[in-house]
């Protein structure tokens, strides 16, 4: 079901149903939700809680899990951009070794499932290089 103005968490959405049928059920598919979205003193409140219980600025979307490897995917709408935290995250994960890859369609997630040896149920579309 789509929602109005919520571009990101419906590809989401998709991302993780698409990923429960292209991967075999040992696949581990996570989302740490690592912000507290309401407003306020009672908000901030929530939100230094979780921070103290290590969650971590710019941590990826989704994480998947199969096979000894771990991807991590950020998942934008079409003209959505990275925040400064998301890129340290991005090249703190790279520089240890691990995949990472920019999400905005559902092509997006297979390909980029392929492009790091993943195997799954589903071919990836023809991908074309990144602008």
């Amino acid at each position: 079901m789509k929602r109005r103005g919520t571009p990101e968490a419906d590809l989401q959405r998709a991302v993780v149903q698409a990923l429960r049928i292209a991967l075999p059920r040992t696949a581990i598919i996570h989302h740490c939700a690592n912000e507290v979205t309401e407003a306020g003193p009672r908000g901030a409140k929530r939100q230094a809680i979780l921070v103290g219980m290590g969650v971590h600025a710019g941590f990826a979307d989704l994480m998947v899990i199969f096979d000894g490897r771990i991807l991590f995917l950020e998942l934008k709408a079409p003209k959505g951009r990275l925040l400064p935290e998301q890129e340290a995250f991005r090249d703190a994960v790279q520089a240890q070794g691990f995949g990472w890859a920019l999400v905005r369609s559902l092509d997006d997630a297979l390909g980029a499932l392929a492009d790091r040896g993943f195997t799954t149920r589903i071919a990836p579309a023809l991908r074309r290089p990144a602008p």
